[in-house]
């Protein structure tokens, strides 16, 4: 815990040097912010059809600008907890964090989104539709508590630092590790930007799971990505691999995905593929390919409509495939 302390309160001493009395006038104010996850789909398995309506997801905060500098956030999550309980919606919070932006510099301290696959999850675009590649593989959280620190040295490189419990934001600690990452972002050209990013684990602990105790084993995580997108259309790729998988010793995951879309007047094609695999075939029902095909509607602002096909063909033999049709929608004020 004291290497914690040490190492934030180094990153935002860092973080703030040069920092100095606000001189300009400023007004501070704040907005609320809602954003809505909505779909029917179908599901086809077996020669048999299930239909459903479904509810994802439901954002709700407030962001506040303090200063010029200064800002803050909360945002809860209300979304199925997917724990085996009766509860179906359950809210969480989300994100809770101050954020400092100087000079180049990005702090932001809290409950705070993680930087693992970020940049992967704003390639993809789709998020209402499909969670992205290492999202979807549970290789990781969009939000945890800690602290991160990002500087822009230019126009063509960037870098960024976080330091996070390592639990998510469903179960914010239950050991003593802590994850550290450190990622890197290059935009060579106008259009086209490549990041790496690799993170690991800084300590070792257990866990009582029901009535059993389960080692924590340290992990890592190394990620590569790229993407290239002008006014008509955009394209990425990316690879991600990581040991130990939700700290699990000897469960390894390693996988690709790669999408794209086409712009279209007003409307969107997109499309993308993903290939997962896991050693010793520990992740039988994850490990296979997906694909997604689908075109997305704007017909007023704040609202995004897109019927999709989705399947999944798992790599264990006799196995049948499973095949999805949806509409889903974003609704966003």
């Amino acid at each position: 815990m004291k290497k914690f302390a040490i190492i934030a309160f180094a990153i935002l001493c860092i973080g703030m040097t040069g920092f100095a009395q606000e001189t300009k006038e400023f007004k501070p104010s704040g907005k609320p912010t809602f954003r809505i996850f909505t779909n029917f789909h179908s599901t086809i398995m077996d020669g048999e059809t299930k239909n459903e309506f479904e509810l994802n997801r439901a954002y709700l905060g407030y962001g506040y600008k303090f200063s010029e500098k200064w800002s803050g956030d909360l945002v809860f999550d209300v979304g199925n907890p997917e724990d085996g309980g009766k509860l179906e919606m359950t809210a969480y919070v989300k994100n809770a964090y101050l954020r400092y932006k100087s000079n180049g510099w990005t702090i932001n301290f809290g409950l705070i989104g993680t930087t693992a696959f970020k940049f992967q999850e704003t390639a993809w675009g789709y998020r209402y539709v499909a969670k992205a590649f290492q999202d979807q593989n549970k290789m990781g959280s969009s939000a945890d508590l800690g602290i991160s620190a990002a500087y822009k040295f230019s126009d063509i490189l960037s870098a960024d630092l976080i330091l996070v419990n390592g639990e998510g934001y469903k179960n914010l600690e239950s050991d003593s590790i802590f994850s550290v990452g450190l990622g890197l972002t290059l935009k060579p050209t106008d259009g086209f930007s490549l990041r790496a990013y690799y993170e690991t684990a800084t300590g070792e602990s257990n866990y009582v799971d029901g009535a059993t105790t389960v080692d924590l084993a340290r992990h890592s995580t190394l990620a590569f990505a790229g993407r290239y997108s002008n006014d008509h259309f955009s394209i990425a790729a990316e690879y991600a691999g990581q040991t130990n998988n939700r700290k699990r010793e000897g469960r390894d995951l390693s996988g690709f995905a790669a999408y794209g879309t086409v712009n279209v007047k007003s409307s969107k094609i997109f499309a993308r593929y993903d290939n997962m695999t896991s050693n010793d075939d520990w992740n039988t029902s994850a490990d296979g390919s997906r694909i997604v095909l689908g075109a997305e509607f704007n017909p007023v602002k704040g609202i995004k409509i897109a019927p999709n096909f989705q399947n999944f063909s798992p790599k264990a033999d006799g196995v049948e495939s499973v095949s999805y049709v949806y509409v889903n929608c974003e609704i966003k004020f």
